[in-house]
């Protein structure tokens, strides 16, 4: 590009607080602070705003609500991003880069009409679909472009032995400055988040997640720590994870464990974007038991709040962490999550706050991935620069 600064857009597929918008959001961010000309396209329904402020321009497709019907949901959606970006002028930008299957399809669909000459995707991970058409659109939108990146190892080698695709690994950042100058927030009081201790998961109840293995953990740690609180933050999902969720409160009826304000499980929804950071910092552990991620970055985020992490020990989070910043558990096992929580509880799990927590943070930040994404859109461009039609 000659040193002169590209035009991106980059696509997210919700305005909600989810790892995948906030990445999107903090890649924007860095990417403008290096000098680059970034737009953000998101579907919007409703006219419902970004969740967080960004410093680079945001245009807001409009989508039509489709209730619980996800595949609607998509088309809609898929549909929106293309008319936005055509508005937009698709030519003249120089890189187009969907963060997921949505806005991978869209711009798919506006590469096979000739109107774009191609784009970039990161898989951040992939799902199991049941529905044939959701599975469809997943392998299209990584499929169909021209440069694939991944947020992990784990994922890129992933993407090369399982999928036949190359990858190219750029790695999550962290903004270690907005978990440690947290401003007042009510949410605790709001919720009645008084537990002692106070174990906090962030995602909301998904069986990626491992919510229900959670649960059983919990319960194990009420033998021993009477008044803890189990707090299950966020989960603005656009998949349905009613099923789920009912399962949870089914169990959690079983072993006697009350949902709601003021009791030992809360269940808080959506949040505004600054309650995140306050409860990290609040939070006695962080549990992040997951069974599938792409990189998991709310260990980073939990661990800049200065807050002791319990994590499943599987890749991708066996690729940078160690027994020095995190506490391991097994996710298909209760007792272990369980003793695992116990040991985090007890001086912070020992885990290295003076020195191996700030080395592990340096090496994860927005600026360095911003630096990395832009040598790659370079090489991207080189490629793709034919006339189209050629």
């Amino acid at each position: 590009m000659n040193g002169t600064a590209m035009r991106i857009a980059l696509f997210t597929h919700s305005v909600n607080p989810r790892g995948g918008v906030v990445h999107t959001l903090e890649l924007g961010r860095a990417l403008h602070e290096a000098g680059q000309d970034v737009t953000i396209f998101a579907p919007s329904v409703g006219g419902a705003p970004m969740f967080r402020a960004s410093p680079c321009r945001v245009v807001l497709a409009p989508a039509a609500a489709h209730g619980n019907d996800t595949v609607m949901m998509v088309q809609t959606r898929i549909d929106a991003l293309k008319a936005a970006l055509l508005e937009e002028g698709a030519s003249g930008f120089d890189v187009l880069h969907a963060q997921d299957g949505i806005g991978g399809n869209a711009l798919a669909d506006l590469r096979e009409a000739g109107s774009i000459r191609g784009f970039v995707r990161t898989v951040h991970h992939l799902d199991a679909f049941a529905n044939p058409r959701l599975s469809a659109w997943q392998h299209r939108a990584y499929a169909d472009a021209d440069t694939v990146l991944c947020v992990s190892d784990t994922w890129t080698r992933k993407m090369r032995d399982e999928f036949g695709v190359t990858a190219s690994t750029v790695n999550n950042g962290v903004d270690v400055a907005r978990f440690r100058d947290v401003g007042s927030t009510d949410v605790c009081t709001e919720f009645g988040l008084s537990g002692k201790p106070m174990v906090l998961a962030v995602g909301g109840i998904e069986e990626r997640k491992n919510t229900l293995q959670l649960l059983e953990a919990f319960a194990l740690l009420r033998q021993t720590h009477a008044e803890a609180q189990l707090v299950l933050a966020g989960g603005a999902s656009l998949l349905d994870h009613d099923t789920y969720t009912q399962r949870f409160i089914a169990r959690a009826a079983q072993v006697g464990l009350r949902i709601g304000k003021h009791e030992p499980i809360v269940v808080t929804g959506p949040l505004e974007d600054a309650a995140i950071p306050a409860l990290l910092q609040r939070a006695d552990v962080v549990s992040m038991m997951s069974l599938r991620e792409g990189f998991g970055l709310v260990v980073l985020e939990a661990l800049a709040a200065g807050t002791p992490v319990v994590v499943s020990q599987i890749e991708p989070f066996t690729g940078y962490l160690d027994e020095r910043v995190c506490c391991w558990a097994q996710p298909d096992d209760a007792t272990s999550i369980g003793d695992a929580l116990r040991r985090a509880l007890h001086e912070r799990g020992g885990v290295d706050f003076e020195r191996a927590v700030p080395e592990l943070l340096a090496r994860f930040s927005w600026r360095e991935s911003a630096r990395r994404h832009i040598a790659l859109y370079a090489n991207h461009v080189q490629r793709i620069m034919q006339p189209l039609g050629a």
